[in-house]
């Protein structure tokens, strides 16, 4: 019995090869976008895994009225509360950043890696595996340093086994460590991956609780209850926050106060409520992932409109069999067979897809994903049966509940429920086509809109050279080395002119505090730039004065005390412009000094435009402790001789300014360029998956409209026998579609408004919603969908008359 079926499977195959060669290829594209986005979901869900015992440790973050959420913690609020609340079994600091290196040097040899401060406890959190070396005394000291094996290597050379009791020096502060311990990193995903560990030693007396510079974690007891020890942790920073506020003069914000949040440290990959550790993009990834979904969806929805429409062609033969006695459950299981043979054979093609594209794929997601987590194959075969009773129960019910009587007759492909079946499925499809155009029009503007805003100033030809040899200990030692190289870049020809500021264009905020007005201390601005920067800042880029006059250098009362600030912060404070001139502010970053307002620049952008503006008060960089930030060179350079002035200054910086580093820069609008990234990744990806929606629901609809005037060639012989034009007869025939098509756009119409809302909620500065996407939505899809049915419409004006009538 199944070798009849499958040989009846084949021959309809064969028979139907344009239908069963678009099933497969949409079935193929459909799973493939659909595994490549989720084999992306489960890597940024297997973080931290790997880690012993880590259901029960979490992030600490907190809430700030003042700043939001962060995933920093105070030191005191991560000891105290370890001695305090008995659930806490112990508490780490791990402050590692992938993005911040530091050269070490041992002899001859040096290693240029990402560095990690952690507490003495790091290892208990997280034992890595030990390649030589006591994991229990690892850290004891702040003399000792652990490495990678890598970097274990690099300085030492293959005899990196016998380095412990070895010295290293940081070349940053000059340093020596002890070489104390040499792990090995986990083959699974961690964000707590650092080069080398060194001790993050805090005095047991630190009472800076509003100080937020650690990454903290916390083992919890099993069995603890993580909301009431939030509650509990949230009680005692508010209980600190109002003793500090008093000291320093601050009103607590009781409206929005300050909370403490435990992050699982195997969700916080995607769920920390702040910056996390490397965060990944988790809503990002949920809609991509819903819109593979639907990709999906509309290959199964093409498979069952096919299947169908085929029905005219399969009736008699169930006719004959169910009046040879087949019920109607083998004749069920007939037809999911023959589905699943489609879905299995889409499977196999879907997988040599992901491997083909896996390369490509991992370079734009900057990862290293590996087709070999046997849960995707798995997983993927579960969703493959699925999917194939979905996309085949419907079908085969539908088949198998023709009634003899009419089957053998011929009457049941011209049913009302046939069509309307047919109707409402094609429907469906052309709605999802539809929100996919439409979504990625709108995405397109907000992009577009974003990248053609209006800065507030002018990188053209501008270069950034940060400071790879920086010493925050050493008194002045990065503002004599900016002030140093600033001199000397200046004679290296093609170099036009230089500035410096403590805050980088395209970076966001590095530092940042309140300010206060001085005569109305209940005015405040919180998170305000601080704003060191050089006497040419404002011209070299261009920016202007909408309000009083740029710092004069010359003038002692405007370097000692003057400061320009920006609209944001005359606006925040409730002035305008010109009330501002002449007021007096008092600067969280100073004891108690005032500064001047002299003038307001216009707003320009520190970070990303999806952002909004901060505020900012910018003075002479040498006056404060913001001095010692000036860790970077920006260098306008000569436009005749871009190439060549940039490896001038590259010989200069290896040689003389940072030798034993490598050399980076980056141009300016390059680096405000990246805070674009996440959203034109997102565009290009949902201009990639519109694409594909586009071309299976334009396949499906040819193969369907093929059948289905395939079925008509006998009504198309009459009305040409009867006078019928060629014009009349593809209207005829395609007429039907375009209203379906008119319907599916007015149904996706509020489902795509809504969707988009939502997403363009995530922006500061957005467009306002386009009418014209909808539109031109409609007209595309009409225009595509008489293409795509108009040219088998017009095929079958040129029928033989004589081969569809000879029988009448």
């Amino acid at each position: 019995m199944i070798k009849n079926w499958l040989k009846i499977a084949f021959i309809n195959y064969r028979k139907n090869w344009l239908s069963t060669i678009i099933n497969i290829l949409g079935l193929s594209v459909g799973l493939c976008v659909f595994l490549l986005i989720y084999i992306h979901w489960q890597d940024e869900k297997s973080y931290e895994q790997w880690v012993p015992n880590n259901e029960n440790i979490y992030l600490v973050e907190n809430h700030i009225s003042s700043f939001g959420n962060m995933s920093q913690s105070s030191y005191p609020e991560l000891y105290v509360s370890k001695e305090k609340f008995p659930e806490i079994e112990d508490y780490t600091i791990a402050n590692i950043w992938g993005w911040y290196k530091t050269r070490l040097v041992a002899g001859e040899n040096s290693s240029y890696s990402t560095t990690g401060q952690v507490s003495s406890q790091f290892f208990k959190f997280f034992p890595f595996e030990t390649v030589v070396g006591n994991i229990n005394n690892a850290l004891t000291d702040k003399s000792k340093i652990a490495l990678s094996e890598n970097t274990a290597r690099q300085l030492f050379g293959d005899d990196y086994k016998n380095s412990i009791g070895k010295t290293v020096k940081k070349d940053q502060n000059g340093n020596l460590y002890t070489v104390s311990f040499i792990y090995r990193f986990p083959d699974e995903n961690s964000v707590f991956k650092a080069d080398y560990l060194t001790l993050e030693n805090q005095p047991k007396d630190d009472t800076q609780w509003m100080s937020y510079s650690f990454l903290g974690l916390f083992k919890v007891k099993a069995g603890t209850d993580i909301q009431k020890l939030e509650e509990k942790l949230s009680k005692q920073q508010q209980y600190h926050e109002e003793i500090l506020s008093k000291k320093w003069g601050a009103e607590v914000d009781k409206k929005n106060p300050t909370k403490v949040f435990l992050t699982p440290i195997t969700k916080m990959k995607l769920d920390a409520k702040g910056d996390g550790i490397s965060k990944g993009d988790k809503k990002s990834l949920k809609i991509l992932l819903g819109l593979s979904i639907l990709i999906l969806i509309l290959s199964g929805i093409n498979l069952i409109n096919l299947k169908t429409a085929q029905s005219a062609q399969r009736a008699k033969e169930v006719g004959v069999r169910k009046t040879m006695g087949s019920s109607k459950g083998s004749l069920v299981i007939q037809f999911l067979i023959e589905t699943f043979i489609i879905c299995l054979v889409a499977y196999f093609i879907a997988f040599a897809l992901v491997e083909l594209l896996l390369p490509s794929y991992n370079k734009y997601l900057d990862k290293e994903i590996k087709l070999s987590d046997p849960n995707i194959f798995v997983g993927s075969a579960v969703l493959l049966i699925l999917f194939a009773l979905f996309a085949g129960i419907l079908p085969a019910t539908y088949l198998s509940n023709f009634k003899p009587i009419n089957t053998l007759k011929g009457n049941f492909s011209r049913s009302k429920h046939g069509v309307w079946l047919r109707n409402s499925i094609l429907t469906l499809q052309l709605i999802i086509s539809s929100f996919f155009i439409i979504c990625s029009l709108i995405i397109h503007s907000q992009v577009d809109f974003m990248m053609k805003k209006d800065l507030g100033f002018k990188g053209n030809q501008v270069i950034q050279i940060d400071f790879k040899k920086t010493n925050y200990n050493e008194k002045d030692y990065d503002v004599k080395k900016y002030e140093l190289l600033k001199n000397e870049v200046r004679k290296i020809a093609g170099v036009v002119e230089t500035t410096g500021s403590v805050q980088s264009l395209g970076m966001g905020l590095r530092n940042a505090s309140i300010a206060k007005s001085a005569s109305d201390t209940t005015k405040i601005v919180n998170n305000v730039a601080v704003g060191g920067i050089e006497e040419n800042y404002f011209r070299f880029y261009d920016m202007k004065m909408v309000a009083g006059n740029d710092l004069n250098w010359k003038k002692t009362s405007d370097t000692i005390s003057g400061t320009v600030v920006n609209e944001t912060f005359v606006r925040n404070m409730g002035w305008n412009n010109q009330q501002a001139i002449g007021k007096e502010i008092l600067p969280g970053w100073e004891e108690k000094k005032k500064y001047k307002i002299l003038g307001v620049v216009k707003d320009f952008y520190f970070g990303g435009v999806d952002k909004p503006i901060d505020a900012a008060a910018f003075y002479n960089y040498d006056r404060n402790w913001a001095k010692n930030s000036m860790t970077n060179l920006q260098i306008r350079l000569d436009g005749n001789d871009i190439n060549g002035t940039i490896e001038r200054i590259k010989e200069f910086w290896l040689t003389k300014a940072e030798p034993g580093y490598p050399f980076d820069y980056q141009f300016i609008d390059k680096q405000f360029a990246k805070t674009f990234e996440k959203f034109q990744k997102q565009q290009t990806l949902f201009t990639t998956l519109n694409i594909v929606v586009l071309v299976v629901a334009l396949l499906g609809l040819f193969a369907l409209s093929s059948l289905l005037i395939e079925q008509k060639l006998k009504d198309v012989a009459i009305k040409k026998i009867l006078g019928a034009d060629e014009r009349t007869i593809i209207w005829d025939l395609t007429k039907r579609f375009l209203i379906i098509c008119i319907i599916a756009v007015v149904f996706s119409i509020p489902v795509s408004y809504y969707a988009m809302n939502e997403w363009l909620k995530d922006f500061a500065y957005r467009i306002d919603m386009p009418v014209w996407p909808y539109a031109l939505s409609m007209i595309s899809l009409l225009i595509l969908t008489f293409i795509v049915v108009s040219f088998k419409a017009y095929r079958a004006t040129k029928i033989s008359l004589v081969k569809y009538l000879k029988y009448e």
